[in-house]
């Protein structure tokens, strides 16, 4: 048997399952977070490119996709709270529009994106608050109502 290198002993990187289980009730409510790359370098907050993306969003509600409820972008990430339709799944739905906002706006995503399914003993009006406050903890502004680049439909 021959030595290990360091770099065999590190653990690889898992691709995350994202598919909904049949059991979870159509039109759930997920918290989802997706990443640019670098971390730290402003991608997505320029006027021009976050009408872009918000456009690029509306198209996919518009054809039955998606619903978003809450929308955040951040300098390097976006926060929303969305839900799925039950035949095109989130599995197929957010890489298929990172795939056409880096096409169309150059932002570069991160390989996977964070997905949480609220369950009914959690607390929509918590998770949308913290999503509000996100610019208000990193120091970009004051209180939520100054930061223009979110979107809410109204439940």
């Amino acid at each position: 048997m021959r030595g290990l290198y360091a770099w065999e002993m590190l653990p690889e990187r898992k691709t995350l399952p994202h598919d909904i289980p049949f059991w979870v009730p159509s039109g759930a409510d997920y918290f989802i977070t997706i990443c640019t790359q670098p971390r730290g370098a402003n991608q997505l907050c320029f006027p021009g490119k976050a009408r872009q993306i918000r456009e690029s969003l509306d198209f996919r509600q518009n054809r039955g996709e998606l619903w978003i409820h809450l929308l955040l972008l951040m300098p390097d990430h976006l926060h929303a709270i969305m839900s799925f339709s039950p035949h095109v799944g989130m599995q197929k739905t957010i890489p298929d529009w990172k795939r056409y906002t880096h096409t169309h706006t150059g932002v570069n995503w991160q390989r996977d994106f964070f997905d949480h399914r609220l369950r009914q003993d959690e607390s929509y009006i918590e998770k949308a608050n913290y999503i509000r406050m996100n610019p208000v903890r990193a120091g970009l502004v004051d209180v939520p109502e100054k930061w223009p680049y979110v979107w809410e439909n109204k439940r």
